[in-house]
């Protein structure tokens, strides 16, 4: 156990306002309860859903409060309980709890349950993406197989999650459909094994989309970006086809037409990879997390496109925005 006296305050990255600028403050170093750790933070990435989160879509919370929904750090004290104790010592990814302030700190203290030791080998900054997109990767890999899909269509293609999919489901025999924006990103999943990659900006982008999908009958289609986009995606899928929305890029509302879901019964859901969790058994989750560090330096891994200080924390995400699909940007802590 760290003694009170050690260290009193620490600096994290704070909002005080739904899409209000980052700042960066001394706040009191949170103590963990039983159940719960303390984590000296190592590395944290800029995720589109904590973008979201800035902009203060998806969750209600306090303000203010620091962001940062994964990172890995060092688990310095335990609170108390069989899983603290054990965690104790150990470099761990981690996530916060529900409404608990994020990842973006120099410490947090969060639930053990919600940390998973980082495998011989993986970096901090490697380790600090392991939870959000791999588990989403494996989560949408699973819908789409326990749902006995013939082929899926991903409309964010380009982004790290993209690239996961991409090699997942290389490793299946599911036909992926794959939309990028331009025809730079369509060269590179090219290059990491996609068979099918449409080019949204072509004239011909719609008409392609429909035919490829009747032909290979993809009935899942992965939304990322919502607004119009969705309204496309629903008018090329087939009848009866499902899709899954799972994030809001555009933030545009998404127009469409309610014949598709009456008469062609089509179906629209939502995905949020914690709601998803939750519903699974602890020996589902134990095994999601056993692939995730098997695969996290291949399949499952992310390039690191530039790795920055706490401090510059605006400047990070301005990085970060300008060109999403070149790789992560890390906050070093």
């Amino acid at each position: 156990m760290m003694k009170d006296d050690q260290f009193k305050l620490m600096k994290a990255v704070r909002q005080h306002e739904p899409g209000g600028k980052l700042v960066i403050e001394s706040v009191p170093v949170p103590r963990p309860e039983k159940g719960e750790v303390l984590i000296r933070m190592q590395a944290a990435p800029v995720n589109p859903s904590d973008l979201t989160l800035l902009k203060g879509g998806y969750l209600e919370r306090e303000y203010p409060f620091t962001p940062g929904l994964e990172g890995s750090g060092l688990v310095v004290e335990s609170g108390g309980g069989m899983m603290g104790n054990i965690r104790t010592g150990k470099l761990v990814a981690c996530t916060p709890g529900a409404g608990g302030d994020g990842t973006w700190a120099e410490y947090i203290k969060t639930s053990a349950m919600h940390t998973v030791p980082l495998p011989p080998g993986i970096t901090p900054e490697q380790g600090s993406m392991m939870l959000v997109n791999p588990m989403t990767a494996i989560a949408l890999m699973e819908i789409a197989k326990k749902g006995h899909h013939q082929a899926v269509v991903n409309n964010a293609a380009a982004s790290a999650l993209g690239k996961m999919l991409i090699r997942l489901f290389g490793e299946s025999d599911l036909p992926l459909i794959n939309i990028v924006r331009r025809e730079e990103q369509a060269e590179e999943l090219r290059s990491l094994g996609a068979r099918y990659v449409l080019n949204s900006s072509d004239p011909s982008f719609k008409e392609t989309l429909k035919s490829r999908a009747a032909g290979l009958q993809a009935t899942l289609f992965l939304d990322a970006i919502g607004g119009e986009q969705t309204s496309v995606l629903m008018k090329a899928a087939p009848r009866g086809a499902t899709l899954l929305v799972y994030a809001r890029l555009s933030w545009e509302p998404m127009t469409v037409d309610p014949g598709w879901m009456i008469v062609e019964g089509k179906i629209i859901e939502g995905f949020q990879l914690g709601r998803w969790l939750q519903a699974k058994s602890p020996v589902s989750r134990l095994r999601y997390v056993s692939q995730v560090k098997k695969k996290i330096s291949g399949a499952l891994g992310s390039t690191v496109r530039r790795i920055m200080p706490m401090e510059q924390v605006n400047e990070a995400i301005s990085l970060y925005k300008k060109e999403m699909s070149s790789g992560k940007v890390i906050l070093k802590l």
